[in-house]
């Protein structure tokens, strides 16, 4: 059956639809990476976006139930060059088409996705609507008029988590499932901007106790459960539009080490007083080089941002500059000393990509013992 992506700007690519019948709009990214597709669909990160994956064939082995990143998928749309309908793979329980359509996400193959990616390269990401069910240019666009995009909304209320709750599962190694926990040494309160769950998994592994807020949760209720640490999770949308993230977490700074990915990152750079904005077409994919400032060395990083920190925003504000991205300089990673806090904008939990940053995740626990050791003298 026939789908369709309509731009914005009038581009229209048609193709083969997969995965759910009907349609959604979104803002229209693409994705490097080779694999990692389901974990890719399940990152709230992805809330109202439609996903190009620029490696052509995918689907190649299938899905299962643990290879998620959240409590369902969270994608507005998914795009691909070739849908495998045919995986082969000991874990694999469903193909990703019979995965799109439990979930209700409308999927677009058969297209020509270079040409769509260098189209968003150029022109930079924007609107658009997919649809396998009316296939009206005009009808489209009409609806896709109406849609808002993401920048200033707050859409992290809409994928957050509307209680807190304990987290205990770390991370599960396949080959051997009973593998040992190590003992929990510290208490971490988690706010949910839209949090994956590998990044609650390898808390739990590097020792800490997890305890999940709600992205609105207040200041005063976090340090009421007298945390050795506060972490700040990656999310949607634009961060200058999550006002009351920003004012917790500034009334947080000093008192309680603090570590932030993503849009986490974004957020305790809007408390520190910094500015964000929106990239052209973001960076998305789990191969993008970031060069770590104090040893030299080029992390090869997992990533999915829209907005950035402004590098000049930060003069002036104690920070210290940590990571940046090789590919256009932009900043990767900041810390401030004087607050116990740092954080980096890319994803060092990976799943999917590569574990090159995942010592950040000690350089948290460091921090939080360091924090403990001091308060003993």
């Amino acid at each position: 059956m026939k789908a369709i992506l309509l731009l914005e700007d009038g581009t229209v690519f048609e193709g083969t639809s997969f995965g759910a019948r009907g349609q959604k709009c979104g803002e229209v990214v693409f994705n490097t990476s080779m694999t990692g597709y389901q974990e890719i669909t399940t990152d709230p990160s992805y809330y109202e976006q439609i996903i190009t994956m620029t490696y052509p064939l995918i689907g190649n082995y299938g899905t299962n139930a643990l290879d998620v990143e959240s409590r369902k998928v969270y994608a507005a749309g998914f795009i691909v060059k070739e849908n495998c309908e045919y995986p082969s793979n000991w874990r694999n329980e469903h193909s990703l088409s019979e995965y799109l359509k439990a979930n209700g996400v409308v999927g677009l193959a058969g297209i020509d996705t270079r040409k769509l990616v260098r189209h968003i390269r150029t022109e930079g990401a924007m609107r658009g609507i997919i649809s396998s069910t009316e296939l009206r240019i005009a009808a489209l666009a009409k609806k896709l008029d109406e849609y808002p995009g993401l920048v200033g909304r707050d859409i992290v209320k809409d994928v957050t988590s509307q209680k807190p709750y304990k987290w205990n599962k770390g991370v599960v190694n396949v080959l051997n499932p009973k593998s040992p926990r190590p003992k929990l040494k510290y208490k971490v309160v988690a706010y949910d901007f839209g949090i994956k769950q590998n990044i609650l998994r390898l808390l739990i592994n590097n020792g800490c106790e997890v305890y999940v807020v709600p992205a609105f949760t207040p200041a005063k209720d976090v340090l009421a459960e007298k945390p050795d640490g506060v972490f700040l999770s990656n999310g949607p949308g634009d961060p200058a539009a999550v006002t009351y993230a920003v004012d917790s977490t500034r009334e947080l700074l000093g008192k309680v080490p603090i570590f932030g990915i993503c849009l986490g990152h974004q957020i305790l750079g809007l408390a520190l007083g910094g500015k964000t904005f929106k990239l052209k077409f973001g960076h998305r994919g789990a191969n993008h080089p970031v060069k770590n400032l104090e040893t030299e060395q080029v992390e090869i990083t997992a990533q999915n941002h829209g907005f950035c920190v402004d590098i000049n925003s930060l003069k002036d504000k104690n920070v210290e500059l940590t990571h940046i991205n090789l590919n256009d300089n932009t900043l990767e990673g900041f810390r401030c000393k004087r607050l116990s806090a740092f954080c980096v904008q890319y994803h060092p939990e990976s799943s999917p990509g590569p574990h090159d940053s995942q010592y950040l995740f000690c350089t948290f626990t460091d921090l939080m013992a360091q924090r403990k050791t001091a308060r003993r003298r």
